[in-house]
């Protein structure tokens, strides 16, 4: 199957004097999907996107949103796209119900105030900025981001600030936006977030990409350990020397962690173990590996993943 690439980036490079803040990375997007940008901070992920955005420009290399050179073509790309910014404001009196008419106006399309409403702002129409909560204003904010239906939308932590009713909406509208032919580019530290909606993802480390690939990939390319949470009365099981396979333990919130290569064993040995210290259980969870866990299995390592 062919795959229509609509964002491409090839060997891009950006420097702030002699901070070299991403360092000839390439990857490209395909249409219709989400593909999740991730990494800790100062990783390069924000200069990125503010560079495809047009915000700022690359020091070399290509970059491209539907055949659009971003620096050079603003006027064409700012219809095309649509933006999220991780920092974003408006002037503190301008109301809900005007900054939608604003942006639509800019646009040339009617105001999408059913955008408003399904993301829980039919209530703030009249509500003037500076009154919103920060959730309110990331709302706000992707609403006015997509209301013009742009074919590719660029979103910079958008779930920061929301509740999980809001979390949970705006992931329906992303999907839905999906289903209807928009390609997302998402950044965001939630991994469980990313893991949920993302097709694919790339990891960025000190400006390069260290790994790439659909979440499924590249928690399966790691090391491969389950993991196991346990909480008993006594935590007895914390006393122990040993448990088979297990390669790494920890403990949380009263829950004693262990990661094994033989969950079955495992789980056996440690309901032994707690049963033999007349200690009873409370709660045992085993859990397959998460992007999260990948994530920090391959930044603690800053190994390379292709």
């Amino acid at each position: 199957m062919i795959r229509d690439d609509i964002v491409r980036v090839q060997n891009f490079r950006k420097t702030y004097s002699d901070f070299v803040a991403v360092d000839s990375i390439s990857f490209e997007v395909y249409r219709g999907e989400i593909f999740g940008l991730l990494g800790p901070n100062g990783a390069g992920k924000t200069t990125t996107l503010e560079c495809l955005e047009g915000l700022r420009m690359p020091d070399s290399g290509t970059l491209r949103v539907m055949d659009v050179d971003p620096m050079r073509d603003y006027r064409r790309l700012r219809n095309l796209i649509g933006v999220q910014l991780q920092m974003s404001g408006m002037p503190d009196s301008i109301s809900v119900r005007e900054s939608m008419k604003f942006f639509c106006a800019y646009h040339r399309v009617a105001p999408r105030y059913d955008l408003l409403d399904r993301l829980g702002l039919s209530d703030k129409l009249d509500t003037q900025y500076y009154m919103l909560s920060i959730g309110q204003k990331r709302r706000l904010a992707l609403a006015l981001a997509v209301a013009h239906n742009p074919q590719v939308v660029f979103l910079d932590e958008p779930t920061a600030g929301l509740d999980v009713l809001s979390r949970s909406e705006l992931h329906d509208v992303l999907r839905e936006l999906q289903a209807a032919g928009t390609t997302i580019i998402l950044s965001s530290h939630d991994m469980a977030e990313v893991e949920k909606l993302a097709n694919r993802v790339a990891i960025l480390l000190q400006g390069k990409i260290v790994a790439s690939g659909t979440p499924r990939d590249l928690t399966a390319a790691g090391a491969g350990l389950t993991k196991i949470s346990i909480h008993t009365e006594d935590s007895s099981v914390a006393k122990a020397e040993y448990f088979p396979a297990v390669r790494q333990k920890s403990s949380k919130d009263g829950y004693e962690i262990f990661y094994t290569t033989d969950p079955g064993a495992t789980v056996l040995a440690l309901l032994e173990f707690a049963k033999a210290h007349d200690d009873p259980l409370i709660d045992l969870r085993v859990e397959r590996p998460t992007l999260e866990d990948r994530f920090l299995e391959i930044t603690a390592h800053k190994e390379v993943v292709s």
